[in-house]
């Protein structure tokens, strides 16, 4: 979403909107069987709220010397570079384990 102003809701979405800020919307339904909850098992071996994000690796900003080609080829690919060469350097990780 642009910075800025944001345009008008529609007015079906603000009525909406509108329900929820005021409280009447009902109740939230927990037995949702798109979502169920954890079970004592599930619990017990260790199922946290944000266990999913823990598995994904740690980022950390670097300052790294390309060679000008390298990195203009990559940026050439449009956005999402830096991406791209996080994944090509993974996979030459995976392929040469020391």
């Amino acid at each position: 979403m642009k910075k800025g102003n944001p345009a008008l809701l529609p007015p079906a979405l603000k009525a909406e909107v509108e329900i929820l800020a005021a409280g009447s919307g009902g109740e939230i339904d927990l037995t949702d069987p798109e979502c169920p909850p954890m079970t004592e098992a599930e619990l017990a071996a260790g199922g946290v709220r944000g266990a999913f994000f823990r598995t994904i690796p740690i980022k950390k900003p670097v300052a790294m010397r390309l060679d000008a080609d390298v990195l203009d080829w990559f940026q050439r690919q449009g956005p999402g570079y830096q991406t791209r060469i996080n994944a090509a350097l993974r996979a030459f990780m995976a392929k040469h384990t020391w």
